[in-house]
Formats: C-alpha cells, structure tokens, sequence
C-alpha cells in the first residue's frame, strides 16, 4: 500500500487539518502528518506541543503517523518510502500557490501532490486566523477539535 506525507505548521490543528487527515488516511495505506520545523518563525505551539495535539487528533486512524521534518519536504517524502503528498486547498488562491509547488517538487523528486479540497465548512478556518481570534477574546471552539481548544486557552 502507499504511503502519503500530509505536510504543515498546524499551529495549532484545525477541523479543516482533522478532515483532511480522515480523508487522506482511507485514501493510502499510510499517511504521516508531518509538522514542519523551522527555527526561524515564530509558533504559538512548540513542536512537541504541536506533536501532541497531532497524536491526539489523530487516534482514531490506526494508518496515520506523526512526525515531524526539517529541511526539504521531498527529502522527507524519499527518506519515509511516500510517493505523495496530500495537501488541503479551501481557495483558488492555495490552488495557485500550491500547484507551483507541486510542480517543482514533482520535478525535483518524482513525488507527486494530490489536492483534497476542503468541504464549505472548513473553507475559511485557517490556524493563522484561529490563533487571532483567540488573542482578541473571540470564540474559536467550533474551528479546532476539543483538545487543541483546551491547549489553545490554556496558551493564552
């Protein structure tokens, strides 16, 4: 069966990361949700913050894996054995952004991108839009699954 890397920040996850994970996770024999290291950006949520907000989300999906990356995402997808990797559009404008990426990671390596799209009800929820919110008192428990709510208020 084939192994698929659905890659991303997921400072924090949200219903939208949770639904693409479902649906990736009956689409390939494995998928490994892999967040993203980078020193030089600022996160809410430290990577093992982030890794254990992952795995709990991710629990009832006996094929999903979490881990984490540095580096190139296709060095990444080569070193794991995955041919794949699964990424979420809520917007033509992700479209645009990410079939360029596609492109030039398919030509790098030879791995190929499939998009899912989100459905209506995850379209507008982004990690960078939950965390706003939430800083400025706004109600976002309807946006993140109930464990990253808890972390998320406990955050701030």
């Amino acid at each position: 069966m084939s192994t698929a890397v659905f890659p991303g920040t997921f400072d924090p996850p949200t219903n939208g990361h949770l639904d693409v994970i479902a649906r990736a996770s009956a689409a390939f024999g494995e998928v490994i949700v892999a967040a993203g290291v980078n020193l030089s950006k600022q996160r809410m949520f430290e990577v093992d913050e982030r890794i254990a907000m992952l795995t709990e989300v991710a629990a009832p999906y006996p094929n999903v894996r979490i881990d984490t990356f540095e580096g190139l995402l296709v060095e990444y997808c080569r070193a794991q054995g995955a041919g794949v990797i699964v990424k979420g559009l809520r917007s033509a404008a992700d479209y645009d952004y990410e079939l360029q990426m596609a492109q030039l990671n398919h030509a790098m390596t030879g791995v190929d991108t499939m998009f899912l799209p989100t459905r209506s009800e995850n379209a507008f929820i982004s990690s960078s839009w939950v965390k706003e919110i939430a800083r400025l008192g706004g109600e976002v428990a309807s946006f993140v699954p109930p464990g990253v709510h808890a972390r998320l208020l406990q955050k701030l």
